[in-house]
């Protein structure tokens, strides 16, 4: 006789509960042999719903009207203006 936990999810809740929340799974194996390698597998799997696809979509398409305006570049050039200023400032703190 089969009996049933309180805690059993069916099919549909954990479906309902993934499309809700997302899932990302991240893959990344190498087989060698005698130091050679032989096989190489990289994969990621995103599963969302399609309110979280769209609002990703619509990220996406905001950032690459920024790189088409110039404006990406320019957050750009301040951050490097910034990575340049950092080990000067570790040097005054020294000092």
């Amino acid at each position: 006789m089969a009996t049933q936990s309180p805690n059993a999810s069916s099919l549909a809740e954990v479906l309902d509960r993934i499309l809700d929340k997302g899932m990302v799974i991240d893959v990344w194996a190498r087989v060698s042999v005698v130091g050679i390698e032989i096989l190489t597998v990289e994969a990621r799997v995103v599963v969302a719903s399609v309110d979280t696809f769209i609002h990703y979509a619509q990220q996406i398409s905001m950032i690459e009207q920024a790189s088409q305006s110039g404006e990406l570049e320019d957050m750009q050039d301040l951050e490097t203006g910034v990575g340049a200023i950092e080990p000067r400032a570790i040097e005054v703190e020294e000092q």
